[in-house]
């Protein structure tokens, strides 16, 4: 895969509700202009509509042309697991990687563009550095805020990882039997989603416990702290284009 460059980025990591989701392409450098032909840009600036269409162009090529995607998906109950003692900083840290490796097995060089998550957008880079660890001593990795509109390659992997997680919140929300909206707190439908779920004695698996107005919403209605989840085994947080297309 030498002369691939491979965009990383996330969605969903300020939801009080719903999976995080990163997403890692590979594309030789040559094609890049093919990305570009497509239209694809930051997912934030496109309309649902524009960016699924955008989306189902690049999975076709994809398909036709040999390009590679880590698709990670991380749920909510893994997501409260791992604050108990860890951070979304280094959590998002660990799914970069998983994602990368994906998107990048057998290679031994190649650029690798990170839509950095921390504040602090060296030190993010640097730590996905030091968690390949000897796999990844050809990469070549830049790390910056923003990526998504700086490299067309990343601004393509922002755009699976966004259409990915709209269609994972579409059957959340049917499996809850209540729209759930987008899951993030601005979001007049998930307000009125998280006061509904917090009602209930048992909560949900799709909603973070660890949200501040999870916990709001739970005091109001029980005079008590969210219950801790069960401690179980970490979940597996890899998933398939398959499982979500």
């Amino acid at each position: 895969m030498k002369g691939w460059q491979v965009g990383v980025d996330e969605a969903g990591r300020g939801p009080a509700i719903g999976p995080l989701v990163v997403c890692a392409l590979s594309v030789p450098e040559n094609d890049r202009r093919i990305l570009r032909e497509i239209g694809v840009g930051d997912s934030k600036t496109f309309s649902k509509k524009r960016r699924e269409n955008i989306h189902r162009e690049i999975i076709a090529n994809v398909e036709s042309r040999g390009w590679r995607v880590g698709l990670i998906y991380c749920n909510a109950e893994k997501i409260d697991q791992w604050m108990e003692t860890g951070t979304l900083n280094s959590l998002e840290v660990g799914l970069f990687v998983d994602a990368i490796l994906l998107a990048t097995e057998g290679a031994s060089k190649c650029t690798i563009f990170l839509d950095a998550c921390d504040v602090n957008a060296e030190r993010f880079g640097t730590n996905i550095s030091s968690q390949l660890g000897e796999i990844g001593s050809g990469f070549k990795i830049v790390s910056e805020h923003k990526m998504d509109s700086k490299e067309v390659v990343t601004g393509a992997a922002s755009i699976i990882a966004k259409v990915n997680r709209d269609w994972a919140m579409k059957k959340l929300s049917t499996d809850t039997g209540i729209d759930l909206g987008s899951g993030y707190p601005s979001d007049p439908k998930t307000k009125l989603a998280i006061e509904e779920l917090c009602r209930k004695k048992n909560l949900t698996n799709c909603i973070r416990r660890k949200w501040g107005n999870v916990e709001r919403a739970w005091k109001e209605y029980h005079r008590e702290s969210v219950p801790l989840r069960e401690n179980r085994e970490k979940l597996s947080s890899q998933s398939t284009m398959d499982e979500w297309n």
